[in-house]
């Protein structure tokens, strides 16, 4: 047995609490197969137990609340040919994510540090969202050839100013400022408050109450909200290629200016991502609006499993994480070259363990 130091992941209860806590600092509390098996496991647990009357999240360490699913462990074992338990891996993970959005009681999540990817499918589909001063938010899967998963095909679409379409093509990190702004937080309080929270929390008080009596002054919104009337145009766009000339168009036409030093970084980001996953996101942005959570998750799923099939995954993590070259050779490495086809029928269901997005990339070797 791992004593309570060594245990990746803490699951006890506090009076009225039922406590999770992340226990990965070194890892960035990223998220392993095991975790989330407990996690589930706890929530069932705890979703009958009349003594527990809500649950709190929290990570250790205070540099992350939690980076996201381990994608070093799935790149191993998809490397050595080990596709059962990477299946495993997107099935448990995504279960998960679901059983947190139709939680019966309230989850409360105190995020302090970075949340990416798996961090915020267990945080935001949960009732409150607790953003210190040191949150921050990223979905930046497009660079490392994948797509923004975990339940985002759902949440980001919904987002004002077309910010979700901007999240999940550019990968970026916003603050606690834009987050409240935008809804992705519900509430803010210093992380130096979140033990005070646990406190009330487990002593029955009011969900509200508690977090009221620990807020503080938000923080100002950021750059999304600053520049959120050129989001919402550019990113009106009916595709990637569309919202890359209306940015170039603003960089070039409004010289000098902070709207054109901010429309020349997006699209200058943009074009450092996966163009296989630029082309994903930006369906995933046009259609997840109209779509419920399990059809959202539905086809996720079928992405993740067909992606594992490719090549710009491997790529992008190995030069994102394990060599740390910053320089991905993506397969296809423009947008015109994607089959867009390939991707709208997996993305619907259509034969899509059997097609390839990656057209003339080939499988990964």
């Amino acid at each position: 047995m791992l004593g309570e130091d060594e245990a990746e992941i803490l699951l006890t209860r506090r009076g009225a609490v039922g406590l999770v806590t992340l226990n990965r600092p070194r890892a960035l509390n990223a998220l392993s197969l095991a975790m989330i098996r407990a996690m589930h496991r706890q929530l069932q647990a705890w979703e009958t137990d009349d003594s527990v009357t809500r649950v709190v999240l929290r990570g250790v360490g205070g540099r992350a609340f939690c980076a996201g699913g381990d994608v070093r462990a799935i790149h191993a074992l998809a490397r050595t040919g080990r596709s059962e338990e990477v299946d495993a891996f997107w099935h448990g993970e995504y279960a998960l994510d679901a059983a947190v959005k139709a939680y019966p009681k309230p989850i409360v999540s105190l995020i302090d540090g970075l949340t990416m990817g798996g961090g915020n499918g267990i945080s935001l589909h949960g009732s409150h969202r607790v953003a210190s001063e040191g949150y921050r938010f990223a979905m930046p899967e497009v660079g490392i050839g994948f797509f923004p998963d975990v339940g985002m095909t759902y949440a980001l679409p919904r987002l004002p100013h077309r910010a979700g379409a901007y999240l999940a093509l550019t990968g970026a990190t916003i603050g606690a400022g834009d987050a409240l702004a935008l809804g992705l937080a519900t509430h803010h309080a210093p992380a130096a408050r979140f033990d005070a929270i646990v406190d009330s929390l487990a002593e029955g008080d009011s969900i509200e109450a508690a977090l009221a009596a620990q807020a503080d002054v938000p923080p100002p919104p950021g750059s999304v909200m600053a520049h959120r009337a050129l989001i919402e145009a550019c990113f009106s766009e009916r595709d990637v290629t569309g919202i890359l000339a209306r940015l170039d168009a603003v960089a070039a036409g409004e010289a000098g200016s902070s709207e054109a030093a901010f429309a020349a970084d997006t699209a200058a980001l943009i074009r450092t991502r996966s163009p296989t996953s630029l082309c994903i996101a930006h369906l995933q942005m046009r259609r997840g609006g109209a779509m419920t959570f399990a059809e959202c998750i539905a086809a996720e799923t079928r992405l993740a499993i067909l992606l594992m099939q490719g090549h710009d995954f491997f790529e992008g993590v190995q030069a994102a994480l394990i060599d740390k070259s910053g320089a991905p050779a993506w397969r296809p490495a423009t947008l015109d070259a994607v089959d867009a086809a390939a991707i709208v029928a997996a993305f619907e269901g259509e034969g899509g363990a059997h097609a390839s997005p990656e057209r003339d990339a080939g499988r990964h070797s």
